[in-house]
Parts: C-alpha cells; structure tokens; sequence
C-alpha cells in the first residue's frame, strides 16, 4: 500500500516537474516571439544607413537650396532685362522628411551616391522657377520708340512633405510614415535650433472663433482640442501628437477626443460618416471637404478636409495646421461640400 503512494505521489511530482517545464518553454517562445516582433517594429522606424550618409545627403540638398537662392539673389545682375518682379516661396524642407523619404523610396538601406540622382530629382519636384517676359514698345520724352521688357520671376516651393503621395506605393508609404512618426529614433540627428525639425511649431493664422459660436458645447470641445495643435507640421501620414498629422489624421483625432470613436479615417471616408450640408446651413462644427487638392488616384473623392469654425473659416492641417478663410479663390475653386457628423 505504501509502495503504491509513493508511486503516485512520485507520478505527480513528474508530471508536475513536466507541466512546470512545459510552462517554461511556452513563456520562453511567447517572449521570442514578442522580442522578434517588438525587434521588427523597431526596426521598420530606425533609420538603417550610416550616419555620414544621411548627414551627406541632407548637406548635398542644402547645398542645391543654397545655390537657388543665390541665383535668385544674383538674378537681375545675371539677366538682361529692363525691369524685374519676384514672387518666391520661402526656400526650405525638414531634413527628416528628406531622410525618411529617400529611405523609403529606396526600400531600406543606401549610401550617397545611390541617392544623387533621387535627391536631384527631389529638388525639381520640389521647387518650380518660372520666368515670364512681356515686351512692349515704350516711347521717350521726344516721341521716339524704344522696347522694354519686364521680367517677373516666380518659385513656388511644393513642399517636400508633399510628394510621398506622388512617388510612393502604399507599402512604401507606410514605411515613410513609420520613420515621420519616430523621426528613425534618431532625434538627435538633427538637432532642434540647427535644423527645422519635425517637431517645431510653425508661424499659423489665428483667428478669434465668435464667443456665441461656443454656447454649442460639443463645438467648444472639438474647437478646445484643435487649438492645442495650432503651428504643429503637416506630416503625410501623420495622426497623432507625437507624429504631428495630415489632413485627415488632424480632423480624427480632433473628433475622437471630443466625443466620438471613429478610429483613424481618410478624408473620403469622414466625408462618408457625414450628413451632407449646404453653405447657407453649415455650422460651426460641420467638416468641410474639397476635391483636387493633389492628383489623387479618383478625382472625385475629397483630398482634404478641415472643421468648419462659422464666419467663411476652418481650422485644418495645411503648412501647417492653421486657420484658413474658406473665400479664397484656392479653396473656393476646390470646394467639394460640407458635411455633419452624426451624433457621438
């Protein structure tokens, strides 16, 4: 009888050393497998190439800006025309939006001189200078004719944050959004106060929304979250905080943390959420949508959309998240429709 509890309790105390083994190995291949994942994660936001390549490749574009604006400085002694007018764009790019935009078009790691003529490329994408002359006779005190020519000299600067949509497949686009929002979990690779970093606040339009506009609670609360972001980037992509946002990336998170829960939407599926509302009904509250703001795949979704604050304005996420006065002949020419969100 003896002999035979020993034999059980001996039976028990194995199969226990077996299942407290078992446990071990299945805690130590979850832990491998939530280490490759966060290892993965890590990964896909880390800039993968070498510091002196990408400090390379940022000084080879400045380089390109330096020499633009002294063309631009030196235009009318480098011409020959009778009278000049410019109407320039401020020259400049965020470094991280270059770094992370020749990384993902390029699909991982590169050195310099793989990038040359990407980053050439990049630069005529980004800045257009046209030149227009117009020339007319003219004629002197006497009476005689003589030609005159006016030059007017014209940069427009597109943005560099701008040109993901365009060069990028969505794979590529989600990897450029993963370096925008850790910034390659190298901050310290362009430091603030050196460069225009991600993160730094932008000058932006203020405007005093209408206190009456604010006895509409729900209005007061959504206007209260989108303040706090006012001069923040816009970051193709982006959607929180943390990585500043785009467009539609601002308008959901404003919404989802003053009263709704609609997760992180496009700016045609938030034109889908809402109740269409014409001009003479919209709002304070209401979003506003518009079409053709890039050259989207359907030119008849929304590209853009911002949240209507009453008095002809919207708070959106341009360059950057600002104010803007809907009257504009820009988005009077692009204007879709606005829409009313449903009850949170």
């Amino acid at each position: 009888m003896n002999f035979v509890w020993k034999h059980k309790k001996g039976i028990s105390i194995v199969i226990g050393l077996f299942f407290c083994v078992c446990l071990l190995l299945n805690c130590m291949s979850s832990c491998s497998v939530l280490a490759e994942g966060l290892l993965s994660s890590l990964g896909s936001s880390t800039f993968p190439n070498a510091d002196e390549d990408m400090l390379g490749a940022e000084a080879a574009y400045a380089a390109m800006e330096a020499e633009l604006h002294h063309d631009l400085d030196t235009y009318a002694s480098s011409h020959d025309y009778d009278e000049y007018s410019f109407d320039l764009d401020e020259i400049k790019h965020d470094p991280y939006v270059l770094i992370s935009l020749l990384t993902a078009y390029h699909g991982g790691t590169w050195t310099l001189p793989d990038v040359q003529g990407t980053l050439s490329m990049l630069f005529d994408r980004q800045y257009i200078l046209t030149e227009t002359v117009t020339a007319e006779t003219r004629y002197d005190d006497a009476g005689n004719p003589y030609a005159w020519a006016s030059c007017n000299v014209k940069l427009r600067n597109s943005d560099l944050s701008h040109l993901p949509v365009y060069l990028l497949d969505e794979d590529g686009m989600n990897l450029y959004a993963n370096y925008m929002a850790t910034l390659g979990n190298r901050p310290d690779l362009f430091p603030i106060g050196t460069y225009p970093h991600a993160s730094q606040r932008q000058d932006y339009l203020s405007y005093d929304v209408p206190p009456e506009a604010l006895a509409d609670t729900q209005f007061a609360a959504m206007l209260a979250e989108a303040e706090k972001y006012l001069g923040f980037p816009y970051v193709w992509g982006g959607s929180s905080p943390s990585t500043s946002f785009d467009c539609s990336g601002f308008v959901s998170w404003v919404i989802n943390h003053s009263g709704w829960n609609v997760g992180r939407l496009g700016a045609k599926a938030l034109c889908e959420l809402c109740t269409p509302v014409s001009p003479a009904n919209a709002k304070p509250g209401d979003l506003v949508f518009f079409l053709n703001t890039y050259d989207a795949p359907d030119p008849n979704a929304p590209t853009h959309c911002g949240i209507f604050v009453g008095n002809g304005m919207m708070l959106h996420c341009g360059s950057p998240i600002s104010y803007a006065n809907l009257n504009s002949p820009y988005w009077q020419s692009h204007f879709y429709t606005y829409g009313r969100l449903p009850a949170p």
